[in-house]
């Protein structure tokens, strides 16, 4: 089937869902929800996923959009988590996601407050990783070993660093994901060209073993999906559906600084957060000149919201970590956004986790573990939380495991998802790294319609938002600058392109 996820896709399809009993319904279109509807498809089962809002609107797109081997698990012991990460990375890397996924350098530099115990114990950490990466099978030609440099190189890789008392910097390399939401959408269209459909703004009301009540966010109509097999893949709002799952969520903050606040920056930073033995604050550049640095790990308490907000205190509390570092300490006037993210922790002592995890319910949330959990409630629907972006196909496989127990074996992990293919020679390269082999059809449109090839912001282009709408699902403006893009991370930049967002939905 076609890939292309579109509204009058989206209404054809509703209209079938309401009619026919299908084989897994999914709730939750996320990351580990948009897996498991491409899962079960390549199963060759029959699939109807469902969303209240947009593809990755809650936790995934607000990742530090890392796709990694699982350093800091090793550090506490969690080898199985560590190892089930550097095989998941190394699928990306290699097959499912190349055009999206690559890796990156990162330097940990070596400040007075590093001292030469630590770093030693960093760098053995560092080689236990690479020797994960062996084991997995990633060549070190895409995923080089660690290094370390002296203060001078450190210094042209990061000028940013303070130079008094440097010794130099320990030099990793991990992955990375080019966008996050992109990642999902790219998820999503390939269970769509499997056969899944792909219900966004269809808010599931209840569910069961059998199916869902559902109410089309669009048009206020309710409806009943039947199915043999129901998956609940909301994340930290699971527990509003299955009340029998019992999350400790915690709050992921990171700050969006401003193109050039740090200078020229050829390398992501770890720096340390003092008086934590095994945390780091992350600098991430970005393509666009933008700089995400993150991340905290606070509790939270209370209602939880669709979109969380970035409170100054953890802004401060970051600017504060990287002051440690760098030679100009950063101010507010150098932060142009923040976000944060919900991660869907188990809660151990009130859940029963069926993959096995150990933690003690009770501490902070930093110490809790990142291994999922696949739990059965007693009418039936499967639930799966916890875990991370990198793992999410492992956690798509075992929900589909768990549901559909006699259905065929999972075929994801080599299983090129859209854009994955060759790249055709005289593709734009920002356009390639973004799109992969679907790069030359918008580079088509832009030659066909001069006008789409004006930028918006940020280099992105009018085509771009089109190819949105008609291909990937966008359905309003909000889904342009804020997921298919990531214009809308900053106020001024989205509000200059909502004009040209808005008027790209008149190319569905």
């Amino acid at each position: 089937m076609n890939s292309s996820l579109n509204a009058a896709r989206r209404l054809w399809e509703i209209g079938e869902a309401r009619t026919d009993v299908v084989d897994v319904l999914v709730v939750g279109l996320g990351a580990t929800g948009a897996g498991a509807a491409l899962d079960a498809a390549s199963r060759g089962l029959s699939v109807a996923a469902v969303d209240a809002h947009d593809l990755a609107f809650g936790t995934s797109r607000w990742s530090s959009k890392l796709i990694h081997g699982g350093l800091r698990y090793l550090a506490s012991g969690q080898v199985g988590v560590a190892w089930e990460s550097a095989v998941e990375r190394d699928a990306l890397l290699r097959f499912t996601a190349p055009h999206l996924v690559s890796a990156h350098p990162y330097l940990l530099p070596l400040t007075p407050a590093v001292p030469r115990a630590r770093a030693s114990t960093v760098m053995a950490g560092y080689r236990l990783g690479d020797a994960l990466r062996a084991a997995a099978g990633t060549p070190r030609r895409l995923l080089p070993g660690p290094l370390r440099l002296g203060a001078e190189r450190a210094l042209a890789l990061a000028p940013a660093l303070r130079a008094d008392g440097l010794r130099g910097a320990l030099l990793s390399w991990d992955g990375r994901v080019v966008d996050d939401a992109r990642l999902v959408v790219a998820l999503a269209r390939t269970a769509a060209a499997h056969g899944a459909r792909i219900l966004t703004r269809c808010r599931a009301l209840t569910l069961a073993g059998d199916g869902a009540r559902v109410r089309d966010e669009l048009t206020g109509e309710e409806f009943d999906i039947r199915a043999r097999a129901v998956i609940n893949a909301t994340g930290v709002w699971a527990g509003g559906l299955t009340p029998s799952v019992a999350l400790r969520p915690s709050r992921g903050t990171h700050l969006v600084l401003r193109p050039g606040a740090l200078g020229p920056l050829r390398a992501g930073l770890h720096v340390p957060i003092p008086g934590e033995r095994a945390r780091f604050a992350l600098v991430l550049p970005q393509a666009d000149g933008r700089v995400y640095a993150g991340l905290t790990d606070e509790p939270l308490d209370g209602p939880i919201p669709d979109v969380p907000e970035a409170p100054e205190s953890d802004v401060a509390f970051l600017l504060d970590v990287l002051g440690t570092a760098l030679d100009r300490p950063l101010s507010r006037a150098d932060v142009a956004a923040a976000f944060a993210g919900l991660r869907p922790l188990v809660d151990t002592a009130g859940t029963a986790d069926a993959a096995g995890s150990a933690d003690a319910a009770g501490g902070p949330t930093a110490d809790l573990s990142r291994r999922h959990a696949v739990l059965r409630s007693p009418d039936g629907v499967v639930t799966v939380v916890g875990g991370k972006l990198t793992t999410y196909r492992r956690m798509a496989e075992d929900a589909v495991d768990a549901a559909c127990p006699h259905a065929r074996a999972s075929r994801t992990a080599r299983l090129p998802l859209v854009g994955a293919g060759p790249v055709r020679p005289g593709t734009p390269g920002r356009l390639a790294r973004k799109y992969g082999s679907e790069a030359w059809a918008l580079h088509e449109l832009m030659r066909e319609d001069p006008a789409l090839a004006e930028p918006v912001a940020l280099g992105i282009t009018r085509a771009e938002l089109v190819w949105a709408v008609r291909h990937e699902g966008a359905l309003d403006a909000a889904d342009l600058l804020d997921r298919r893009t990531r214009i809308g991370l900053v106020p001024e930049d989205r509000a200059a392109a909502l004009p040209a967002a808005e008027a790209a939905l008149a190319y569905s």
